[in-house]
């Protein structure tokens, strides 16, 4: 049995965020699960302002197996990749699992990231066997799988897929990070010195709805685009000088033409459509200059990155058995430094 004082060999962390429809069938596969690993554990759910039952859900359970559970309680929405690193602030495991509370990533797969992460990896990603996602969720990711890799040479075979584990020391450096806006997967493999991926099985959603609207994967995206790689703007700088070159060509070619063939009116409507492709792309890119930008202004804002109100977990020198399992409550705010 854990103590407060234990550090568990293994540390699962889940972010919630209105799971109160499957919460009792994740609860009923992930404990054996880890129970059948035969080594120490502990589960770290961390609640992201869910606005449903989660959070009487989670103590429950908190009660139920108050040795191996802890919860940690946001004060509002942060989303998923704030209560991942949330969780990892407050775990103490040397192998951190990543999981999501949906049951599309099967519990029992975690055995085989743990059995890898022992061969000497220090990041294991997963690769879905089969997607049980919709068709253009499907086609959509693996598309900007293939553009996020050419542009941050980040090599993440399915972005999309949280079942992944963790070595301590790439968990203790991305807990030395203030980024106010990141992608977790992305983070660690920056920093990994070994990292490696298996396949692992996927099913379908076992209650509720997916969080993530086709607005906020576009949004991730430009999280993961413009916070690892500077390539958007350069490129966008290349094309503006290629442009600049051709319209050079295109002021000389019209001169020529009205020297030699004279004014032709529908000319006229071949520089509008020129005028209008020059404003998308000048649109676009103060609109790229916009995301970079943006990102400066939150960070320098130095505001914390989440708050966390309450940890569920047990008191110091208190036992698994104890009638009346500890909470700890608090209140943290997470500054950019």
């Amino acid at each position: 049995m854990l103590t407060a004082h234990t550090k568990p060999e293994i540390s699962v962390v889940i972010p919630i965020y209105n799971e109160q429809a499957g919460l009792a069938a994740l609860f009923a596969r992930l404990y054996p699960a880890l129970d059948k690993l035969g080594t120490s554990y502990e589960i770290v759910f961390v609640n992201d302002g869910s606005r449903d039952n989660s959070v009487s859900i989670l103590a429950e359970q908190f009660r139920a197996r108050p040795d191996v559970t802890r919860v940690v309680l946001f004060n509002g929405n942060y989303g998923q990749h704030m209560a991942i690193l949330a969780g990892f602030e407050a775990a103490r495991g040397e192998i951190m699992v990543t999981l999501d509370a949906d049951l599309q990533n099967p519990p029992e797969e975690i055995a085989n990231l743990v059995a890898k992460m022992r061969e000497g990896y220090d990041y294991v990603g997963s690769i879905r066997r089969k997607r049980q996602d919709s068709a253009w969720r499907t086609y959509a990711s693996k598309a900007m799988n293939r553009l996020r890799e050419r542009i941050t040479n980040i090599k993440i075979t399915d972005q999309g897929n949280m079942l992944r584990a963790y070595g301590r020391n790439i968990v203790d450096l991305m807990n030395q990070c203030a980024e106010v806006n990141t992608f977790v997967p992305a983070l660690a493999y920056r920093f990994a010195r070994n990292p490696t991926e298996i396949v692992v099985e996927h099913e379908e959603r076992a209650a509720g709805e997916s969080k993530y609207s086709l607005y906020s994967l576009i949004r991730l995206n430009f999280d993961l685009v413009t916070g690892f790689s500077l390539i958007p703007l350069q490129f966008y700088s290349m094309m503006g000088m290629l442009m600049s070159l051709v319209s050079a060509l295109l002021v000389v070619v019209l001169l020529v033409r009205r020297l030699f063939l004279g004014a032709e009116a529908e000319g006229v409507f071949t520089l509008f459509a020129i005028s209008f492709f020059f404003m998308g792309i000048i649109l676009f890119g103060i609109g790229l200059l916009g995301e970079y930008v943006g990102r400066i202004f939150q960070q320098v804002r130095a505001r914390p990155r989440y708050v966390v109100q309450t940890i569920l977990q047990q008191k110091q020198g208190e036992s698994a058995d104890s009638a009346q399992p500890g909470v700890e409550k608090r209140t943290v705010g997470r500054p950019h430094e």
